[in-house]
């Protein structure tokens, strides 16, 4: 019996290898080479991208090429993939020491979860009951974006912890549930969310935060050194929130309806979105002693408008009530970088590297509730003759969500994740790039930190031993300000 115990214990407790030199190629390689044989087996061009898209034509009576699809969702659909490459991928670089993870395995993901989406939605949403092949075409490629923003949702509250090997295994569970959440959601109880405040960032959100907590590390504190952001690390991270930012009206209106739906669906994100961008400097300020901004909460919640907005991004909420969507979203995203995070990290084991609870799961929540509100105020008087979803069925939306996400599943994902053979790295190697890549620059960034380490002590020796010489007091303000400066300067390098 006490070997058994042993033999358990060394198993899920031992030494992780970290070299995936055959693990993840053989992943990449063999999980390649079977999308090429279902796209061989399942997937054909939409008929506007056939080659008989002349017979098309005149079939449906379209007189003009510029009646494809394509000249109306292209635009949006390259907004949406900057955001999902670039904005995404830039903003996870803030960690000072896990850039080249943050926007490397961003792109690999991305570039597997594109595929498995096409075929998962496909097979829920297009699947051709006359020679069961998937029609591919401009909303295809856009809705396969939105399923891998659900992922990449969830990479945030793991960025740092996990190997590659388990972030496309994530990818791959996360993609074939957010496909069947995506299909009973909107297909069968036929609930409204064009911008997928629920479907994609509500999912995301909680789907990442119930791997992070299964996932729960003890020890990550002996990481505490990398967990930080350095100056140039956050200027990168802004610039993805930027990508993000401009970008985000065409995320929710991509998929809207033509005409006044998307037109509407632009407008409302485009106010909410410069909402909570004054409220989040103006509670950032209120929550800091001396006023000082942090630019985890400039990155991140001024972008809780657009999530907020989601929902209700076509319905007629008027004007001043996008606005009022994005000061709220902007408060509680807010507030949950400064209270909740530190609060389920410490009561409830939650680990949420990139504060996904307060840029995604929360301001979702809000996107849900108001497009909830909205659609039980619906009237013909306002919309016409077609009505929205009611109240209630906004509601079973949230209780379907919760009911997939609380299921046994993540839970077997979870275990599953948890095998010691996925190669994930030591509790004190987290949120270190050279784990997984070649860093050049290694040497250099050692010796730099640790000259950052001791010099200030010796700088300060010598500045008191020069002090108790020079009587004039101007020289020793002087002398500080060179050392300021020449800090300033190594911290910066």
């Amino acid at each position: 019996m006490g070997n058994c115990q042993d033999s358990c214990k060394n198993f899920w407790c031992g030494p992780k290898n970290t070299n995936v030199r055959i693990s993840l190629p053989a992943i990449c390689f063999i999980w390649q080479i079977a999308m090429i044989a279902l796209f061989a087996i399942f997937v054909r061009y939409d008929p506007e991208a056939d080659a008989h898209w002349t017979e098309y034509m005149h079939q449906n009576n379209i007189t003009s090429n510029i009646e494809n699809d394509f000249y109306y969702r292209y635009p949006s659909f390259q907004d949406v993939h900057v955001m999902i490459f670039m904005g995404f991928g830039l903003l996870f670089t803030f960690l000072k020491r896990y850039s080249f993870g943050g926007v490397g395995f961003n792109f690999l993901i991305s570039a597997f979860g594109l595929q498995w989406a096409l075929l998962m939605q496909g097979w829920f949403h297009s699947l051709d009951s006359t020679d069961w092949t998937i029609k591919i075409g401009m909303k295809s490629l856009i809705n396969a974006d939105f399923c891998v923003a659900g992922c990449l949702i969830a990479f945030g509250a793991c960025l740092g912890k996990v190997s590659p090997i388990q972030l496309m295994v994530m990818t791959l569970c996360g993609v074939s549930l957010f496909a069947v959440e995506e299909y009973v959601i909107l297909n069968l109880i036929h609930a409204k969310d064009t911008g997928g405040s629920m479907v994609i960032h509500t999912f995301g959100g909680y789907y990442g935060l119930t791997i992070s907590w299964i996932l729960y590390r003890p020890n990550l504190h002996q990481s505490k050194r990398l967990r930080g952001s350095s100056y140039h690390s956050d200027v990168f991270a802004m610039i993805g929130t930027l990508f993000l930012w401009v970008h985000w009206p065409s995320f929710n209106s991509a998929i809207g309806n033509h005409g006044d739906g998307q037109h509407r669906a632009v407008i409302n994100t485009y106010l909410s979105l410069a909402a909570s961008v004054l409220t989040t400097f103006a509670v950032s300020s209120l929550s800091a002693k001396r006023g000082k901004l942090s630019m985890v909460h400039i990155q991140n919640a001024t972008l809780a408008g657009g999530v907020a907005m989601g929902t209700a991004a076509e319905i007629m909420v008027s004007p001043y009530s996008a606005l009022v969507v994005g000061v709220c979203s902007g408060i509680i995203s807010t507030f949950g970088f400064v209270v909740l995070t530190p609060f389920m990290e410490k009561h409830m084991k939650i680990q949420d590297t990139c504060g996904i609870h307060n840029l995604h799961a929360m301001p979702g929540v809000l996107g849900g509730a108001v497009g909830a509100v909205t659609a039980a105020f619906a009237s013909t008087s306002v919309y016409g003759q077609e009505g929205w979803a009611s109240l209630l069925t906004s509601l079973m939306h949230l209780f379907l969500l919760l009911f997939f996400l609380g299921r046994g599943y993540l839970f077997s994902l979870g275990c599953i994740l948890r095998l010691p053979c996925w190669g994930d790295p030591e509790d004190e190697n987290c949120f270190d790039d050279e784990v997984y890549w070649e860093v050049t620059a290694t040497k250099v960034h050692i010796l730099a930190t640790r000259l950052c380490c001791w010099t200030p002590m010796l700088i300060i020796n010598k500045l008191c031993r020069r002090s108790v010489l020079c009587q004039c007091e101007g020289k020793i303000r002087s002398q500080t300000r060179f050392t300021e400066r020449m800090l300033l300067h190594m911290h910066i390098g």
